[in-house]
């Protein structure tokens, strides 16, 4: 793989030599479990290389970082075919090419699984991280990037119905081009497909976190921030949690897409759940002082108060999102 211009030392020695120009090192680690995180039958080596990257790098923008490299631990089943590994580097590798990083190193063990374990690291530019607990009663509540393709695509997936079949063999699949997609639950965008249902099942397969735009929110000020994973509302119930603040949001300020509401109405479901509990978007939540003037490509969707919980319109919301210990 190409090395980024951070990566002093690369693959082949006992460990790899990343520069750190900060003198801090921001560090982030995933686990994903064949069953848990991802089917083959429904995502390709290069989707799942994709994806496991995707993940690991949202979170180091999310601090307001820039990302620097990857280590990857993999482990693989004895008769994995070696095209499938090949797809997955090519996943990683593109997905770190969005960010100047790159896989510095990693280890590889035979199991019974697919086992990824990814650790990445960053560089703060002289920054100071934007952590959790810094919210303030007055603070606005911003998103960027998208917010229910995942699980609308998910959803399709787990219904057998349309979009749900697609080739998982081949290195790229539809709609992989980059973009971030529009704020919220607006999810268009120029590369969006023809087919509005394979075009969920590909956001399922390979997220699009908006990578620029947590270093961009750091510039800006952001108080707190955080990437979208298990869901919003149970996102920024962490963010509550951290600051002691409550989070109020509108949810006239999502405008579900023409993919969700198609999806929706197939499924007979909700898309603005979607926006609210979906995960695995990866977009960014942040927090900034009202009189911030935002890009485009920030969402105002809230307001920051006094309490410790998340509501929807002033009301406790019911389900918010993911939790793996409890579903």
């Amino acid at each position: 793989m190409p090395q980024g211009e951070t990566v002093l030392l690369g693959p082949g020695d006992d460990a790899a030599l990343v520069g750190a120009p900060d003198g801090r090192v921001v560090i982030s680690t995933d686990l994903l479990l064949e069953g848990r995180h991802f089917r083959r039958d429904w995502s390709s080596g290069y989707h799942i290389g994709r994806k496991a990257a995707a993940q690991n790098l949202a979170d180091i923008v999310a601090m307001g970082a820039d990302p620097t490299g990857l280590v990857v631990g993999l482990g693989v089943p004895a008769d994995l075919e070696a095209t499938w590994i090949d797809a997955l580097a090519d996943g990683f590798r593109d997905e770190c090419a969005l960010v100047g990083a790159t896989v510095a190193g990693g280890d590889t063990v035979r199991s019974d699984l697919i086992v990824l374990g990814v650790t990445a690291l960053g560089d703060l530019g002289g920054r100071a991280p934007v952590v959790r607990s810094g919210a303030r009663p007055g603070d606005v509540v911003a998103v960027a990037g998208r917010l229910g393709p995942s699980a609308a695509g998910l959803a399709l997936l787990l219904a057998g119905g349309p979009g749900a079949s697609g080739a998982v063999a081949g290195a790229g699949g539809p709609g992989v081009a980059v973009g971030a997609g529009g704020p919220g639950g607006a999810v268009g965008g120029p590369e969006e497909t023809a087919d509005p249902f394979a075009w969920l099942v590909d956001a399922h397969r390979c997220p699009r976190p908006p990578y620029a735009c947590g270093p961009g929110a750091a510039r800006l000020g952001a108080t707190a921030m955080l990437d979208v994973s298990d869901g919003l509302l149970q996102d920024l119930g962490h963010v509550c949690a951290a600051s002691g603040v409550s989070i109020d949001l509108d949810p006239d300020a999502f405008t579900p897409s023409a993919p969700l509401s198609a999806a929706a109405a197939h499924l007979g479901a909700d898309p603005l759940e979607w926006i609210l509990t979906g995960g695995e978007d990866h977009a960014l939540a942040a927090t900034f002082p009202p009189e911030v003037r935002l890009p485009p490509e920030w969402l105002v969707v809230g307001r920051v108060g006094e309490g410790r919980e998340v509501t929807v319109r002033g009301r406790p919301p019911g389900r918010a999102g993911w939790d793996h210990f409890k579903e």
